[in-house]
């Protein structure tokens, strides 16, 4: 049985494959850092919806990877988290 990140490296060896998970990098790394901060501060979505001003369903498109947000509405998210929006280019 392999790991998922054994999957994954063996996946990226196929160019095509790896052509489109680079093309949703960035939005994965948001669905995915949206998630974990939410279970960490404890609150629902529509909890987080109201203290950040952005609509429920944008939060749940955020997490479902169904789309790609703005700077600003993940900026609304880490404050109504009360957090901090960082990015970085490494």
């Amino acid at each position: 049985m392999t790991t998922y990140k054994e999957h994954i490296a063996e996946l990226m060896k196929n160019p095509e494959f790896k052509q489109a998970w680079d093309a949703t990098e960035g939005e994965y790394q948001a669905m995915r850092a949206l998630m974990i901060a939410r279970q960490e501060t404890g609150i629902s979505q529509k909890e987080l919806s109201s203290k950040s001003n952005v609509p429920q369903k944008t939060i749940s498109m955020i997490e479902g990877g169904n789309t790609n947000t703005t700077v600003n509405t993940l900026a609304k998210i880490a404050k109504g988290l009360g957090r901090e929006l960082k990015i970085e280019f490494v």
